[in-house]
């Protein structure tokens, strides 16, 4: 009997789903079938790696690499569901789940790739990979196979092999325990308010929001929520100084304390990938993250991150001056949950600029139709038609079908833009299913935001912030829907986490590109377009607040690299110290402007995929500034330029050397000086 014959009769994820490009069947699942299908489908590919090792032909790369990448469908159905409700719709249940399946995994993937039979085949197919009539793909195809099993410690011996094993478990579990806490935390931290008279500064819709919120909560009053990062979007706002002060120590503090506490939870973390590291043969965890990066090297990442320091510390202090000197005409002594404040406020004297009317033109569907889509069809022949017949995991989910400039199908996109109880937080794009020429399978993608929905029959209004995140987020997307591979190891985003941001931060610069500008930024009430003024006041605003940006940043990277260079005979002591010196250490620290994100609240590194890589967001901003300047320089919005980004770089995703990849766009190698200057960290020029 089939694995897939030995679930239960009703389970939806059984089989592929029969609906448009094998878009998941929501409606008919539950979490008990996720958790079904997930353990089913763990013992399904154990099965067909065994029939494959049982084999007596010689290995080869059809028999063994090829058959690898048509294994574990059932599981794969079940963890692109699974994986994406976690984050999303999280409940009780499925966070109990969640730390069941957790271990699982993670021996399930130590059994196959630290089988010493499946790496006996993959090595003999790698010893021949050159002779054996391959192409370009299939060669790069059983050299990441190769590297993805030495990497997870295919050549340790047995004993080596067993205590692998231990680490990856307890890592797993940890890794979930972590962004448990850190969920849980972040709902309990949020700060509750019990006269709308502190709320002074928050327009109508906003005060409603934090009213929605407390009912929701089935509280009195007011609940402002906190979002992932240290800086929250209201303390840019509120004129109430000891309720900035609640807001921002409730950010800071989260999961610090108490029955969710990660301190011990990150430092556990942080030891055992350092003995994991030893155990593979690296000194550190981040050397051996970097073996699999475009960087290469724990010394070119140091180089990059260092020469940024001084330049970044100068400007934050430079911004720092004119906030002192604000603040003090209101007898205030700034403090770090006033910099928002006053920050705003300098840009409105300074530069005419007031975010937070900004919104009235930035109307979520309008920026997302009229600006991210037709941003899409103008570059790439991309076009968006809803789908309402077609049901997404949450009532919040909407569809669109994606086809191109001929009318051929593309796939489909998937939208869950609204901040709720359950959802993580933060932004990010995630598949359901990955395009393969193998397995005949075209793009499911979505992206996640945490917008606060405005109150009902009102339009949801975006910050200038929040509608760069769209635009960013939707660059992931556009990577996983332009894929174009054979083989779904290579699909879309499977590019090193040091690349994988590049794309994204691209398509960031069509948010303010006049033609797309003018097209969607127009009054929520009147339709009048943006004010040519605010358009050019925004553009001289932009180097504002870069000192504060580039500082936080650092110190957030700074501190993921110092957690992540521990070697095993390391004393850690108290975290909270750890992570002051490790500041400190880095010429970074400073009580007016704290890491994006500390330890115990640094999902990212402890809980997500960017272990000791999260100076990946401005290693790949280098490419994205010089992409930039290749776009302005061959006449920006054209079709040309779209088609050849799309073909030489999104369209390929890992099936190439990335840096070839942009190489093949840029026609050589990335200059670092655009990036520079986008940050104020060298003369304009």
């Amino acid at each position: 009997m089939s694995t897939a014959e030995a679930l239960s009769a009703d389970n939806p994820l059984a089989t592929p789903s029969d609906l448009p490009f094998r878009l998941p069947p929501f409606a008919g699942i539950t979490l008990e079938h996720c958790r079904e299908a997930l353990l089913a489908g763990m013992a399904e590919q154990r099965r067909e790696v065994d029939a494959l090792l049982a084999s007596a032909e010689e290995p080869t790369f059809e028999s063994t690499v090829v058959a690898l990448e048509r294994s574990g469908a059932l599981l794969d159905r079940a963890w692109s569901v699974f994986g994406n409700l976690s984050s999303s719709v999280a409940t009780p249940r499925l966070r109990e789940i969640e730390r069941e399946i957790a271990p699982l995994a993670a021996a399930h993937d130590d059994a196959l790739r630290l089988d010493p039979a499946l790496f006996a085949r993959i090595d003999a197919v790698h010893a021949v990979r050159e002779t054996a009539g391959l192409d370009a793909e299939q060669v790069r195809l059983v050299e990441r196979y190769h590297l993805d099993f030495v990497l997870a410690g295919a050549r340790l011996d047995d004993a080596g092999r067993a205590r692998l094993g231990e680490l990856n478990q307890q890592l797993s579990e940890l890794s979930t325990t972590f962004g448990q806490n850190l969920q849980l935390a972040t709902e309990a931290a949020a700060v509750r308010v019990a006269d709308a008279a502190e709320l002074d500064g928050l327009d109508d819709e906003e005060v409603a929001a934090a009213a929605r919120a407390a009912t929701d909560r089935g509280l009195e009053g007011y609940l402002l929520t906190l979002v992932l990062p240290t800086g929250q979007p209201v303390l840019a706002k509120l004129r109430d100084r000891e309720l900035r002060r609640r807001v921002f120590e409730a950010s800071v503090g989260r999961a610090s304390a108490g029955e969710h506490d990660n301190r011990p939870v990150a430092e556990r973390i942080a030891r055992l990938r350092a003995e994991r590291a030893r155990l593979l043969g690296f000194a550190t965890h981040a050397d051996l993250v970097l073996a699999d990066s475009t960087a290469r090297t724990t010394g070119a990442v140091d180089a990059m991150l260092r020469s940024m320091v001084p330049a970044s510390v100068a400007n934050a202090e430079a911004e720092a001056a004119a906030l002192r000197e604000l603040a003090a005409r209101d007898g205030v002594e700034l403090a770090a949950w006033d910099w928002a404040f006053y920050s705003e406020r300098v840009r409105a004297e300074r530069y005419a600029v007031d975010t937070t009317a900004l919104r009235s033109w930035f109307e979520l569907d309008r920026v997302l139709v009229d600006g991210v889509f037709r941003a899409a069809e103008l570059l790439y022949g991309f076009r968006f038609t809803p789908r309402p017949d077609l049901a997404g995991y949450h009532p919040d989910v909407r569809v669109w079908e994606v086809t191109d400039a001929d009318g051929g199908e593309v796939g489909l996109y998937l939208g869950d833009f609204f901040a709720r109880e359950g959802k993580r937080g933060g932004a990010w794009m995630s598949s359901f299913v990955r395009q393969s020429r193998l397995l005949g399978t075209s793009p499911v993608v979505v992206n996640n935001l945490n917008v606060t929905p405005a109150p009902a029959g009102r339009p949801t209004l975006l910050t200038l912030d929040e509608v760069n995140t769209l635009f960013h987020e939707f660059g992931h997307a556009l990577h996983g829907l332009s894929s174009a591979v054979t083989y779904p190891r290579f699909a879309g985003t499977a590019v090193p986490r040091d690349f994988v941001e590049f794309p994204s931060q691209v398509n960031e610069m069509w948010a303010l590109w006049p033609e797309v500008l003018a097209h969607y930024a127009r009054h929520v009430d009147t339709d009048e377009p943006l004010p040519a003024s605010v358009v050019e006041a925004i553009d001289a605003a932009r180097l504002w607040g870069e000192g504060f940006g580039t500082l936080e940043y650092l110190a957030a990277t700074l501190l993921d690299q110092a957690w992540h260079r521990l070697t095993p005979g390391d004393e850690v002591g108290d975290p909270v110290e750890f992570e002051r010196a490790a500041l400190a250490e880095a010429g970074v620290a400073s009580e007016l402007v704290p890491p994006r994100y500390r330890t115990t609240y640094f999902q990212h590194v402890f809980a997500g995929g960017y272990s000791a890589g999260y100076y990946s967001y401005i290693w790949s901003e280098v490419l994205d500034a010089d992409t930039v300047e290749w776009f302005k320089e061959n006449g920006g919005l054209r079709r040309e330029n779209g088609d050849a980004f799309r073909e030489r770089l999104l369209s390929v995703g890992g099936s190439v050397d990335p840096l070839e990849a942009f190489r093949a766009v840029r026609g050589r190698d990335a200059d670092p000086m655009p990036l520079l200057r986008r940050r104020g960290l060298a003369p304009a020029g």
